[in-house]
């Protein structure tokens, strides 16, 4: 199973990825050997997550997710389940 998810990073920025174990990626993440963008701005805190069915749809996803406003993906993380 793959996942996309949102983390908030210490800057109060948003970084989007995808993985296959949320909790090992937050972890390496604040670990300082997550992606580039993250490196810099530990700690990150997960702020929502969802299930995708293969890597392929979960690339697609978080392509669009990327491309939203910062308005736009603040409401998707706080949009009820």
């Amino acid at each position: 199973m793959w996942y996309v998810y949102i983390v908030e990073c210490s800057d109060n920025t948003y970084y989007t990825g995808i993985t296959n174990n949320i909790e090992k990626r937050v972890s390496k993440h604040n670990s300082g050997k997550g992606a580039k963008y993250t490196r810099n701005r530990t700690p990150v805190k997960l702020l929502w997550s969802v299930q995708s069915e293969n890597r392929s749809e979960a690339s697609k996803l978080e392509y669009k997710i990327k491309k939203l406003k910062r308005v736009d993906k603040e409401k998707l993380i706080n949009r009820p389940d």
